[in-house]
This record gives C-alpha cells, sequence and structure tokens, in this order.
C-alpha cells in the first residue's frame, strides 16, 4: 500500500493555516482577499505536484492529474466560516493533494467554493457538477452585507473565466475527508468515522410584521409586537417538534433580528433564520409540515407572519462500495477503531453524489468543536486519517 509523506503533509496544513490567520483558527470568507490568496497557494501546490491546474469562474481549484487511464476526484471546500477553524475544509483538500503526490497516477484534486454558504448553497461543487444556473448566480448575494455574487466574482478576478463542469463517466467517484465536526468518535475511544449518509437541511427565513410604536405609551392590549410574535413561534417549535423528530434530528434558530432593535420601541418588524437536519427526506417534510401550521396558528395572533424563503438539500447514502474500501484501509492502520458515523453537517460530498459515487472519512474533532477558531484534531489523527485516506483511494482506482 502506498505511504504518505506525513512532514510533507503537516507542513501544507499549516502552511495554507497561515493565510488568514486569527488566533489558532482561521478567517477566510468565500472571495475575500484571504480566500483567494488561499485558492492561489493551493493552485501553486497543485501545479508542484504535477497536477494541470485551474482556477474557474465560481472560484473552484481544480488539478488534473495527466495520467491516463481511471481517474478519482478527491476534495472539499477551501473558504472557512468567519473567525472560525483551520481544518474544516481545508483538511480534505491538502489530504487529496498529499494522496495525489502519493499515487502518483489518477488523482483529481478539487478546492470547493463556498461550500460554507456566505453567497449560496454548495456553489462550487454544484457548479462543477452542472447544478448551478447562470440566473441563480445572479440572484445570489452575500449573506452579511447584501454584496452581490457578481460583484464579488469580478473583485476577486474571476469574472469572465469559464466555470469548469465534471465529464460525465471520468470518475470512477468521488471521495472527502473531514473533520468530524462533533465529538462522538472521541467520546467512544475511536479515531476515524466512515460516513454513511449525509444529512438533508430544510431552511427558512421567517418574517414578523407588527406595528412600531412607542415603548411607553403604548398599552400593552393593543401592542403587535413582532419581537413578541418570533418568540412565541420558536416557543411553539420547542414544544412541536420533539413529538415529530427522529432520534438523530436537530433544529436551530441561527439569528434573530427585531427592527429597529430599540429599547424604547415596540418592534414592528422581527426575523429568524431558522433550519432541521435528519437523514429520512420523509420526515423532513413532515417537520416542515409542522412548521407550516405553526406558522398559521401564529397568524391567528395581531401579526402577521410569512416564510419568506425556503431552502432544502436533500439527504444522501453514501457509496457501499467505497464505504467498504474505507473500512479495510481503517482496520489496517486503527484495528478496532473505527465506526459507523452519519454526517449531523451537510458537505459536498452529498452533492457530487448526485454525479457519481461517493463516500466520506471522518477524523476526530478534539472536545468536538468546529466552526470556532478554537477547532483542532491531533497531529497523529490527521497523519492516520490521511493514511487511510490514501490507501483507500489505491484500492478503488486498482479495482477496475
Amino acid at each position: 500500500m502506498p505511504q504518505i509523506d506525513a512532514t510533507r503533509l503537516l507542513s501544507d496544513l499549516h502552511g495554507l493555516r497561515h493565510i488568514g490567520l486569527y488566533k489558532t483558527g482561521v478567517h477566510r470568507p468565500t472571495y475575500s482577499a484571504d480566500d483567494m490568496r488561499g485558492r492561489h497557494w493551493v493552485a501553486e501546490r497543485m501545479r508542484a505536484a504535477g497536477l494541470t491546474t485551474v482556477i474557474d469562474g465560481i472560484g473552484n481549484v481544480i488539478g488534473r492529474a495527466t495520467s491516463s487511464g481511471p481517474r478519482l476526484l478527491l476534495g472539499s471546500h477551501l473558504e472557512t466560516q468567519n473567525h472560525a477553524g483551520w481544518l474544516d475544509g481545508a483538511m480534505g483538500v491538502i489530504f487529496g493533494l498529499e494522496v495525489a503526490r502519493t499515487l502518483g497516477h489518477g488523482i483529481d484534486v478539487a478546492g470547493w467554493a463556498d461550500e460554507e454558504g456566505h453567497y449560496g448553497s454548495f456553489l462550487g461543487s454544484r457548479s462543477y457538477c452542472g447544478l448551478l444556473a447562470d440566473d441563480e448566480i445572479d440572484r445570489c448575494a452575500n449573506v452579511g452585507d447584501g454584496t452581490p455574487l457578481r460583484t464579488a466574482l469580478a473583485q476577486a478576478g474571476l469574472a469572465g473565466l469559464p466555470r469548469e463542469v465534471a465529464e460525465p463517466g471520468a470518475y470512477r467517484g468521488y471521495l472527502e475527508a473531514h473533520i468530524e465536526q462533533g465529538a462522538t468518535l472521541e467520546d467512544s475511544g475511536n479515531r476515524l468515522g466512515i460516513v454513511t449518509a449525509i444529512v438533508g437541511s430544510h431552511r427558512f427565513r421567517i418574517v414578523f410584521e407588527g406595528q412600531q410604536n412607542h415603548a411607553g405609551t403604548t398599552r400593552m392590549a393593543i401592542r403587535r409586537d413582532a419581537g413578541v410574535a418570533l418568540i412565541r413561534l420558536c416557543a411553539a417549535i420547542e414544544d412541536r417538534f420533539p413529538r415529530i423528530a427522529g432520534p438523530r434530528t436537530v433544529w436551530t434558530t441561527g439569528r434573530i433580528t427585531l427592527d429597529p432593535g430599540a429599547p424604547s420601541i415596540v418592534p414592528g418588524g422581527a426575523e429568524m433564520l431558522f433550519q432541521f437536519r435528519d437523514t429520512d427526506p420523509a420526515l423532513l417534510f413532515r417537520l416542515e409540515e409542522a412548521l407550516d401550521d405553526l406558522v398559521a396558528e401564529a397568524n391567528q395572533g395581531p401579526c402577521r407572519v410569512t416564510i419568506a424563503y425556503r431552502g432544502r438539500s436533500v439527504p444522501r447514502q453514501m457509496d457501499e462500495g467505497f464505504k467498504a474500501a474505507l473500512e479495510r484501509a481503517a482496520e489496517r492502520h486503527a484495528p478496532g477503531l473505527h465506526m459507523p458515523s452519519p454526517s449531523g453537517a451537510g458537505h459536498d460530498a452529498q452533492i457530487v453524489s448526485e454525479r457519481m459515487p461517493s463516500a466520506m472519512l471522518f477524523v476526530p474533532s478534539i472536545g468536538g468543536i468546529s466552526h470556532h477558531w478554537t477547532e483542532n484534531t491531533s497531529d497523529a489523527d490527521l497523519v492516520l486519517g490521511c493514511q487511510v485516506f490514501a490507501d483507500a483511494a489505491a484500492e478503488i482506482l486498482a479495482s477496475g
């Protein structure tokens, strides 16, 4: 079996970490100056490894093997959440690069753009799979400051560049390595997780319209307080959803805003961003029906409540043959210290799996922490994970 270069792997991981360094983490939001510096840095490393490399019109970094014969695509995303971790996404890209150098043939590597959703939903991997239309790019904007995606692409030097698309039948499949972003591996004493399925998520922007008024002179009986309506809906969700949810269902109100948000003004407007996740598509739609019922009930109060946006990603099962290859490699290098792991987070693999067989490998997150600058994984687990990843990739390529 192939032997990765552990020193080279860790050097590259830490080299990329220092682009956009924030405390012990990284701040490289999509299409920012540091994100683009990171993409160009990775592109140069790919070229040095002998891959024919481009950065395309959506920001994907694609390195292609020059050898003939069967090929396997490895990758993950390169941007980060704001002021967050150094391994989320980047680790999978550098693992792919190290496997390409180690095997010397048959490996293409992708550094996807905007998996973290600063502008859209899995923009890079969807673009490469032919699932992103131009009119959607026209509609997308930064979720924080409203910058149009077209403007951001131009500022990043990407305007006018063609978008790369995977050739049908070009790949045996896709493998992605990622930190677990939870504590299941660490708590169970395991060092590797073989992903069984990736959750789907349903996402909503819910808007509340009341009447802005003076907080000192408006009697409670006549108030149309949009903030109160929002809190009541949150409480109703917390009461209703546990009766429907499965054992791994999760739901989150990730952002609440009040308009105008002043202490002496009754809020006339409010907004909440809400999502839920599970691996069961039927359950996801039952939860959405329950949310619709709760919104209808909320409209019986003094405020108008509407769901202004709905977004969905579909749960995906991972390929059985690829999972088996990862399990065999894990057993060779960490006997008895690996486990099946459903993914509660979304990943580019669920998009790429619409076009080709796909699978994922998890390594532990220390303390289960991710999406925070203290995110970390031990060097030993990083090296082990990459070695298992390389073994599995070699077996898949050799199998036909």
